[in-house]
């Protein structure tokens, strides 16, 4: 699949560029996405959550009722889980949510992400470039040459810039990500890719 290339101005360059078939025209495998997309979720969660259970409330352990003859359940201390108050039986503990996923899968899990991306004409390749200085007035102007300032849009470059990265902080439509971060979840979140020509070939390293 060839698609062209642009410069930040919108323009043409006049030159092609081919997809590699076996990252980005392969069928998805919506399996292996449903696996990286939930370990990367599992693993953004902190599992501090934890309430308190009956050994663990302070107050009198007394028994406030009598065993037999109340006409209710039987019960034993004001921290006894039947009463407001109380403990909380099997309540949450802090724990690890995150899981192993083999290398071949979450490979499989990008390139399916990709290759939907790819079907639906969702990337847009430009070429490398940076600005002087950071400036959201200029990333903007650039996702309305590229016809994109409608669109999630998700910048990815092959590696890290400053300026293009604060100039694209402040919008809520607009990330920008670094082949290293790139994941499953990252690509099928964002409407439309645009990829650098170096990140492009950075891509197919990762990824073959």
């Amino acid at each position: 699949m060839e698609v062209n290339v642009y410069n930040i101005k919108g323009e043409d360059t006049g030159r092609k560029i081919t997809l590699n078939e076996s990252i980005f025209g392969i069928e998805p495998n919506d399996h292996a996405i449903y696996l990286d997309v939930k370990q990367y979720m599992a693993n953004k969660r902190q599992g501090t959550h934890k309430s308190k259970e009956r050994s663990e409330i302070s107050g009198s352990t007394r028994k406030i009722g009598r065993q037999k003859g109340g006409g209710g359940a039987r019960r034993g201390d004001m921290n006894s889980p039947l009463l407001i108050g109380g403990g909380r039986v099997f309540g949450p503990k802090p724990r690890d949510y995150s899981f192993k996923l083999n290398k071949k899968t979450k490979t499989l899990a990008r390139k399916s992400a990709l290759s939907y991306k790819a079907k639906n004409n969702a990337i847009v390749v430009v070429e490398d470039f940076s600005f002087e200085a950071p400036k959201t007035k200029d990333f903007i102007a650039m996702t309305k040459n590229l016809k994109v300032a409608d669109k999630k849009l998700l910048l990815v470059l092959s590696e890290p810039n400053k300026n293009v990265y604060l100039s694209a902080r402040n919008l809520k439509s607009a990330k920008v990500q670094t082949i290293s971060g790139l994941n499953t979840y990252r690509v099928l979140d964002a409407g439309v890719l645009v990829v650098t020509e170096s990140a492009l070939s950075a891509i197919d390293k990762n990824l073959m």
